[in-house]
């Protein structure tokens, strides 16, 4: 039962931008775990950018460098 939770800053993204993210999440969660896409869950969570540190950056990132299979690269951003 695959749950992704996508923290970003605000965006407003339309109902089309929203379908093509979920389709290539699904697609790629069901091909890596092998489960049924009816499995997977999807959430977009928005964080200001001013609580960026101590709400994702401190308790997701930072503090579980060993659950990250990608990490930022804030410079290059």
């Amino acid at each position: 039962m695959p749950h992704v939770i996508i923290k970003h800053f605000a965006a407003t993204l339309t109902a089309e931008q929203q379908a093509t993210l979920c389709e290539a999440i699904t697609q790629s969660v069901t091909q890596t775990f092998g489960c049924s896409p009816h499995a997977v869950s999807i959430a977009l969570r928005p964080v200001a950018p001013e609580d960026w540190h101590s709400s994702v950056f401190v308790p997701d990132i930072q503090t579980h460098p060993q659950e990250l299979i990608k990490s930022p690269d804030y410079s290059a951003a």
